[in-house]
């Protein structure tokens, strides 16, 4: 049986009345996506990865299910699985971790760089990095970075950010990440006794950012709330990718974590994400977009169609996972979001 248009599949499940019209980020009418709901990733052992982000990272368990059945795998596309996730929350975003106990996919490539397009990660606010720092050497977390960056202050953007990236277990790439006093949100600078606060964005690595901002921006609704280009020796050590010169632009919701992209300039040779990847792989993210229905939508141009993993708008059976509808779809890199409706 033929699939619908991505774009038929993503506007039925918003209630629009015509699938050749597209809900733009206007300020006279409501976006699309509602929030940004939680970040979720691959692991290969539950109560390894949980441990990790609860004990180093100071991310609280919400809820722990476990899953199987058609729905589910249809919902994936993933055949015969049975799947526990796991929900965390830091501050007041949420990840969510999801274990295949059937069937176990791959693991991340070991020659993984941050310019390849399979690259995803969170940022998580600290509130000193230099204690932050010694706090993961001390539980021995990979390096990615050499060691934590301070952006240079001609970069106007991004000027005094200090930055640095690790990995978890898995091998998943994550940054810690701390906002100078005239940057970032203002609940990041709240006097706190914590040491890790909450997630500031996912960060994507796209190959062209018109076309993601064809589907992020004017599909789904996000706006474009930052911009900066990035180079010289701190970013490239930050990235561990020589010659790095990344054009970054960063897209909201009304609620939750950025979406954050990072287009390489310099170089040009990452990787495309696997076109046989599948979520029980432990290179797969999926980033949960939170909608409700629309009644009307704005007429827009035509709009380029985007792959999808779920071959409808799936109902589940009973709300073991927080929402009632959902729907998996690959951005034109190939990340996966997950749209659902509660």
């Amino acid at each position: 049986m033929k699939r619908p248009p991505v774009l038929l599949v993503i506007l039925l499940l918003l209630g629009l009345s015509s699938w050749t019209s597209v809900a733009l980020a206007q300020p006279s009418q409501a976006p699309v996506v509602e929030a940004v709901e939680a970040v979720g990733m691959t692991v290969a052992d539950m109560e390894r990865s949980s441990g990790f982000y609860a004990n180093v990272l100071s991310f609280e368990k919400v809820s722990d299910v476990e899953v199987t059945g058609s729905a589910y795998e249809h919902l994936q596309g993933v055949f015969g699985l049975r799947m526990r996730v796991v929900r965390m929350r830091l501050g007041e975003e949420f990840i969510e971790l999801t274990e295949y106990l059937a069937p176990r996919g791959r693991a991340i490539p070991v020659d993984s760089r941050s310019h390849d397009r399979w690259f995803q990660h969170i940022a998580i606010i600290v509130s000193d990095m230099d204690r932050a720092y010694q706090w993961l050497r001390h539980h021995k977390v990979e390096h990615a970075s050499s060691g934590p960056q301070r952006l240079p202050d001609w970069n106007v953007n991004a000027g005094g950010i200090r930055a640095f990236y690790f990995k978890d277990p898995d091998g998943h790439p994550l940054e810690i990440l701390e906002f100078p006093p005239d940057k970032g949100d203002q609940k990041w600078h709240r006097v706190t006794d914590r040491l890790f606060l909450g997630i500031d964005h996912t960060a994507i690595v796209v190959s062209d950012t018109e076309a993601s901002l064809k589907f992020y921006r004017d599909v789904l609704g996000l706006k474009v709330v930052g911009e900066s280009e990035n180079y010289g020796t701190e970013q490239e050590h930050l990235n561990n990718v020589f010659g790095a010169r990344l054009r970054i632009t960063t897209l909201r919701a009304a609620s939750g974590p950025g979406i954050e992209f990072l287009e390489y300039l310099t170089p040009r040779d990452g990787r495309p994400i696997p076109v046989d990847k599948r979520a029980n792989d432990l290179i797969h993210w999926q980033t949960t977009l939170l909608t409700s229905r629309i009644e009307t939508a704005t007429r827009s141009s035509s709009i380029g169609r985007f792959a999808l993993i779920s071959p409808e708008v799936i109902v589940l059976p009973e709300n073991p996972l927080g929402f009632k509808r959902g729907l998996l779809v690959q951005d034109p890199d190939g990340h996966v979001v997950q749209v659902i409706d509660k």
